[in-house]
């Protein structure tokens, strides 16, 4: 786990285009607000592809004609390519906005209020339809205890059971 936090601390501060296609979400169920905190790493320059192939408009991300605009965009893309599922139901979730750190910026959201899980199952195809070759790393931590899946273009999903 440490591993894959350092890798993502490296890549972020590598010099001209990465070559690495590769985004990291972190999922942290709140015993205290019933929710899960979700938190999602992507390379900013990539969402910018990403979004430009959606709207069929140049997005530039660093600096947007209209804000307003990029930040529904941005929405949209990231609550279509984030699906979490708990006993059969899909979950609302709710985009909290976002933050820009270097080369990467970082993407946030949290569920509606559930009961704590035992089982999740994680869709997470993030810039998959853009980069072929995109690997998305997810955390979800309960109880401080994390599970992790891989999703790529051949797995775009996954199920963790939260002992």
């Amino acid at each position: 786990m440490l591993a894959i936090h350092l890798l993502m601390a490296l890549l972020t501060y590598w010099p001209g285009a990465h070559p690495f296609y590769i985004s990291l979400t972190d999922m942290v169920y709140n015993d205290t607000n019933q929710t899960i905190e979700i938190a999602q790493k992507i390379f900013w320059d990539d969402l910018e592809v990403a979004l430009t192939n959606m709207s069929g408009n140049q997005v530039n991300f660093l600096s947007p004609n209209r804000p307003d605009v990029l930040e529904s965009q941005i929405e949209k893309y990231i609550l279509t390519h984030n699906t979490l599922i708990i006993k059969g139901d899909t979950l609302n979730i709710t985009y909290l906005g976002h933050e820009i750190e270097a080369e990467a910026a970082w993407f946030y959201m949290e569920s509606e209020k559930i009961t704590a899980p035992e089982q999740v199952t994680i869709y997470n195809n993030i810039l998959i339809d853009d980069f072929p070759q995109q690997q998305n790393i997810v955390n979800f931590y309960k109880d401080r205890k994390p599970k992790s899946l891989i999703t790529r273009k051949e797995k775009t999903s996954g199920v963790l059971k939260l002992d």
